[in-house]
Order: C-alpha cells, then structure tokens, then sequence
C-alpha cells in the first residue's frame, strides 16, 4: 500500500501534531514528573491543566489535563527515552525514580537493554540502552512506542503527511519530515481497548487553516466522529482506525 504518494503536496495543508495529551488525576504533579525528566518548561493549559514546552526538536507540547478515570490497563502508548551511554541512561533512571518514578515489570527481558518505568500515575515509558541503531538520530525522546496495527500506521502516515519510515512484518514507524521522535506501532496482537485511552493526540490545523475541512480529511482516511457531532468548542473528538480517541484543535 503507497501511503507516501502525494505527502509532499499535502504537507502545508494537513493537521500539525499539536501535543501528546496526558489525562491526569493531578496534572500538576504529573506535569512536574516530566518536566523534571525531561527538562521542558511548565506553563499554564488553557483547559485547566499545565502544558510543556519543547526545549529541543521534539515538534510537539506535552499536555496534563484534568480525567476522572483511573489508570486500569497498560497505556497503549509510551515514550522510548534515549541514552547516549550506559551512565546516561542510568542518570535518566536515577533522575526519574527521584522525581516519583518506579520500576515496573511489564515482561521485559534483561538482554533487551531498556529500563521499564512509571510516573507517579502509573503512566509506562522506556530508558532504553545506547547503541539503538533504530533510535540513532532522534532525540532524548527517540519515539511514541504504541500497541497498534498496520492499518493505524497507515492512517497516522496520511493524517500528519509523515512518511514511513518502516513497515516491515505488520510493524510501522513514521516520522516527520522536521525530525523529533518517530511514532511507531508494534503490529498483531493488538490487545483489546478497554475504555478510554489515558495518552491521545491533539492535532491542530496551521493558523489560517480550515479545521471543518481537516475533518472531513480526516474521516475520508478511516477516523470515525465520536463527539456530539456538533464540531463546537475548542475541540472535535475523533478515533483512528484501532479506536483510539484524539481531538482537533482550532487552527494553532
């Protein structure tokens, strides 16, 4: 399947990823786990939560917002950190479990060199080990590792006109044309969705864009309306292809 064809044309027109949206019990307390991780400046959110600023590449906000639903089930998505050697991924590590983090065990086997960790809401993410040969040029956050299927991979190509950059085996990566991490999906099994999801996307049209045009885009590729319908307020929620929710944005 060519979901490459006709990126370039479209590149100025589509949804930017806006920012990577936490759904939080105490968004200030999150917010300062991973501003601590990560280094990025805090600032209000309009939603009443508290936003990231990006100090580097990474193209997209961190966003904490209010959510009254526990955390039940592993995420289906999770930042991969990256380590430039054995001693910086152990200070991530050490930085992180001070700021409130913990090991989990998800599984994961000794060989594959990452360390398995949560937030103080229970949220997974990755430090994995130098010498990531896929992870080479990215940054500290070197990809949004998510549980998903190749047909979302194909989706999420077309939705932000980033190519891919692997498909291979059922499993996709993209990666926008600036840079920054890459967003990839782990192919079948995809395990079942079981409420709302705690990590989603917000997307947004550039500033003079037409956000009605950018969903009816964006349902033609395969995402299915589950707002009121009415497209009101600062937001339309919408699922990709495997289910999971994401918003757009007024033009930003």
């Amino acid at each position: 399947m060519a979901v490459s064809q006709g990126i370039g044309d479209v590149q100025g027109m589509t949804c930017q990823l806006f920012a990577v949206c936490f759904g939080a019990s105490e968004p200030l307390v999150l917010a300062r786990f991973w501003s601590g991780v990560l280094g990025w400046e805090m600032v209000d959110d309009p939603d009443d939560g508290v936003t990231l600023l990006p100090s580097d590449d990474t193209g997209f906000r961190i966003r904490f917002l209010p959510s009254q639903e526990p955390k039940a089930v592993q995420n289906r998505m999770h930042f991969d950190l990256t380590s430039t050697s054995l001693e910086d991924q152990q200070q991530t590590v050490t930085r992180a479990l001070g700021l409130g983090g913990r090991h989990i065990d998800i599984g994961q086997l000794p060989e594959e060199g990452h360390v398995v960790l949560a937030d103080p809401e229970g949220n997974e993410f990755c430090v994995v080990g130098p010498g990531n040969s896929f992870l080479a040029d990215c940054g500290f956050i070197g990809a949004l590792a998510c549980d998903g299927s190749q047909e979302v991979g194909y989706f999420w190509s077309e939705a932000l006109g980033w190519p891919l950059v692997w498909d291979q085996d059922q499993e996709t990566a993209i990666r926008s044309p600036h840079g920054g991490p890459k967003i990839t999906w782990g192919g079948p099994p995809v395990a079942p969705k079981t409420g709302r999801d705690r990590l989603s996307f917000d997307l947004a049209p550039p500033v003079h864009g037409d956000r009605q045009a950018e969903v009816d885009r964006l349902l033609s590729l395969g995402a299915k309306r589950i707002d009121s319908g009415q497209g009101e307020g600062s937001r339309v929620e919408l699922a990709d292809p495997d289910g999971n929710e994401f918003s757009v944005l007024t033009p930003q």
